[in-house]
Parts: C-alpha cells; structure tokens; sequence
C-alpha cells in the first residue's frame, strides 16, 4: 500500500475516486487534495473530512500522485510537479490527450507513470477504469496500484494509445443514457408506479437489456426483434445522427495532434 495519496485537482473525479473507496470500505493512507480553487478542496473536504488540503509542493510529495486536472490545466501543472516527486512515487495522470512519452518529458525523465481513464460509475463499485503504464514502473508498483483501484470497479490494462477512445466511449458513455434513464423513471412515477418500485423496474430492465445484447449470443438485429413493437423506432435514425455527430466531435477533440 502507498502510504500517502496525493491529489492534483480536487473536481469530480477526486470526489468519484474517494466516494468509492469510501462506500467500499477501503482503508486509504494520508490524502493531500490541491486545488487552484479553495472552494473546490473545501467542498472534497466537507464530503470526505480526513483529506488534508495541501499546496502543489505537498501533493506532489505523496508516494501516489493523481494528476486530476483537465489536459490543459495539466500541461501547465506538470512542470511545478516534477521537482516534488519522491524518486520511488509514482504518477497517475488521469488526463485524456497527454500520453506517456509527453509525461515523462514535461515530468523532467520521471519514468514512474501511469495513465488511468476512470469513470463516474466508479462511485459505487461499478467503475471501468482502463489504465496503460510506463515502461519505468516496475511490477510491484503496478500491482500495487491495481489492488488499490479494485473496489472502484474493473480496470483493464489497455495500450496508451486507446485511452482517448477509452475516455470518449466509456467515461463519457453515461452521460450519453443517464437523462434518458431518468426520464424513463419519471414517467414510470406520473403512470402510477411508486418511486422504490420505479427504481427497481428501470434498474432490473437496464441490466437485463444490457445483458442480452452483449452476453446473450445474438447479434445486435436479433436483440432488437425480441420485442414486436419500436415505440420510437421512427426517432431512431435521428437520435444515432445525434449520437454519431456529438461523439465523433468529443473523440476527435481528444486528438488533437497528439502529445
């Protein structure tokens, strides 16, 4: 186990991370959270009480290092980073666009690093976090660092490259469904079913859907002929152009030419 965890960017993402190890039970060392804005370690620090706001030089010094910021904001920062690092720490950037070799670089040669695309669902056990890491880690740290990741949900080891496509597909997938999810519950509500009962007839029918398009052995055509009638099948082919517009422009947003 790391003895210390260093946050650099105290958003969304630090708030999913620590809320699943919380709601799991995981017992976590020392958490240092910087943020350009008080208002934001103030806010990680009301939810979780025993993260300590720390400056840049402070987080940075934790033997585990969460580069928690936007790609931007992460380019800047990494030159203030570099400096601090314990020569056996190591940093996990959780920034799309910045790829290994630019780390390393902007990091001044620090060779202890990863790259981890976690998402929302994470907050309850139910994350998929791919992670891609640097030749310069050794075995035991990466191991280290997968055990620690476990409770948040699974974390597959993918190629560096995949992590923007990683980042477009599952980490902003959610939010692709999660209004359609909620309306579908609101109006279960207005028909008459009470809100636990809503909850567990749109929960049990969105796991069962998604089992039997990916673990039921048809093909895409045929899961979606097992049920006669397409309430909306005349809004489908705009709803796809929507989807194919809005998330083509989020991946290729993510690579630029690449860093």
């Amino acid at each position: 186990m790391f003895d210390s965890i260093g946050f650099i960017g105290a958003g969304r993402i630090a708030h999913i991370m620590l809320g699943g190890w919380q709601r799991s039970g995981t017992p976590l060392p020392l958490v240092y959270a910087c943020d350009q804005s008080a208002d934001a370690v103030g806010s990680l620090q009301r939810a979780f009480p025993a993260v300590r706001p720390a400056t840049l030089e402070e987080a940075s010094r934790a033997k585990l290092v969460f580069g928690a910021l936007h790609p931007p904001a992460m380019g800047t920062a990494l030159p203030g980073i570099a400096p601090h690092l314990a020569a056996d720490a190591v940093f996990c950037s959780l920034a799309p666009v910045i790829r290994l070799p630019a780390l390393q670089e902007k990091l001044g040669g620090f060779s202890r690093l990863v790259r981890m695309n976690p998402n929302a669902p994470s907050i309850v056990g139910s994350g998929f976090n791919p992670v891609s890491f640097g030749d310069g880690l050794p075995q035991d740290a990466r191991m280290t660092l997968l055990a620690l990741m476990k409770p948040l949900g699974a974390c597959p080891e993918v190629d560096d490259a995949l992590i923007e496509t990683y980042a477009a597909i599952s980490a902003m997938g959610p939010t692709y469904f999660w209004f359609q999810f909620d309306e579908l519950h609101r109006l279960a509500q207005s028909f008459g079913l009470g809100r636990d009962a809503a909850d567990v007839a749109v929960a049990a029918m969105l796991r069962g859907a998604v089992d039997t398009m990916f673990s039921g052995g048809l093909d895409a055509e045929n899961v979606m002929d097992l049920v006669p009638v397409r309430p909306m099948a005349n809004d489908e082919t705009a709803i796809l152009g929507m989807m194919r517009t809005s998330i083509n422009a989020i991946h290729a947003r993510l690579h630029p030419q690449q860093c």
